[in-house]
């Protein structure tokens, strides 16, 4: 088990690094971010994926293909502006939509996709509209809300962009391993055992400690290594994304847990060898997305 985990963790992250090399070296369309796009779909669609077969699972009646197609729609939604340089204009700089502002304009749509759906399948007597279409709209919006922000957060700068993303996705993940080689160690105290009876107090203290030493090396190395930083990030920077990261990314965690439980199945797939479904990678990162996204928007890695 051991050795599949660590297999496909190195294929993930030696696939990941190169398409971030290509992406800083040679970008696509004078945009930043379109070679990281395929990657990103895949954790989204994975994940989505995932999420509504185990909802099946459950007895729930949901419609797989119109949840990837809307999640895949919120996922993407801050990747219009990348449209304009393929016709050999800019993106308008006082365009009042900006980026974040067409994500609006997706997760609306996704609402609306689902309601046009029940709406015209709808005759007297129909069960389940309601929650068919709530079921809906949440998957799309749980998963892609905070893929989208992946992709903000790689918007923030060329080579700061990039430095961003690996610095969340390096510390959140990190945590995740950290935590979980703490626990199998020294692991005495439970955290919430009717949950998750493997994750205990000292795996997630160990997950923090791990996600506040990976912080401190992206922030004090990996920023000024690839991009200009004019403003260090503040002493107290790595720590409170580390923590913050770590906190979130176990809620991430905890979510995916009690579906399962909810949904009666032990794992989320079995998509990638060792480590499960696509959503067992993904957790953490859909609950360190939003908190992380703001904390460097913010200043909290410098500028």
């Amino acid at each position: 088990m051991l050795r599949d985990r660590l297999f496909s963790s190195a294929i993930l992250i030696s696939v990941t690094l190169l398409l971030l090399w290509l992406d800083r070296n040679y970008p696509l369309g004078n945009s930043v971010g379109v070679w990281l796009l395929p990657l990103l779909l895949f954790f989204a669609l994975g994940t989505a994926f995932d999420l509504a077969t185990m909802l099946r699972a459950s007895g729930r009646s949901v419609s797989r293909r119109w949840i990837l197609a809307t999640t895949a729609l919120v996922t993407l939604s801050p990747c219009v502006p990348m449209l304009w340089p393929i016709f050999g204009s800019v993106y308008p700089a006082d365009c009042v939509i900006g980026n974040l502002g067409w994500i609006v304009v997706a997760v609306i749509t996704a609402v609306f996709v689902f309601l046009i759906r029940e709406i015209l399948a709808y005759h007297s007597g129909t069960d389940g509209v309601l929650a068919r279409t709530l079921t809906g709209v949440f998957v799309s919006v749980y998963v892609g809300l905070p893929m989208a922000l992946l992709v903000i957060v790689r918007s923030l700068g060329s080579d700061w962009g990039i430095a961003a993303l690996v610095t969340l996705v390096a510390v959140t993940k990190s945590s995740d391993a950290g935590a979980y080689f703490t626990g199998k160690a020294l692991g005495r105290h439970k955290l919430i055992p009717e949950l998750s009876p493997g994750k205990t107090w000292e795996g997630a203290a160990g997950g923090i400690v791990v996600a506040i030493v990976i912080s401190y090396g992206c922030f004090e190395w990996l920023f000024p290594a690839i991009s200009t930083v004019t403003n260090p990030a503040p002493g107290w920077g790595p720590i409170v994304f580390g923590t913050v990261c770590a906190i979130t990314g176990l809620f991430g965690d905890l979510a995916e847990s009690m579906v399962k439980r909810e949904s009666g199945v032990k794992d989320s797939g079995n998509t990638l060898p060792g480590l499960g479904g696509v959503w067992d990678v993904t957790d953490s990162l859909i609950g360190a997305a939003m908190p992380a996204w703001i904390m460097l928007a913010g200043g909290i890695a410098g500028s």
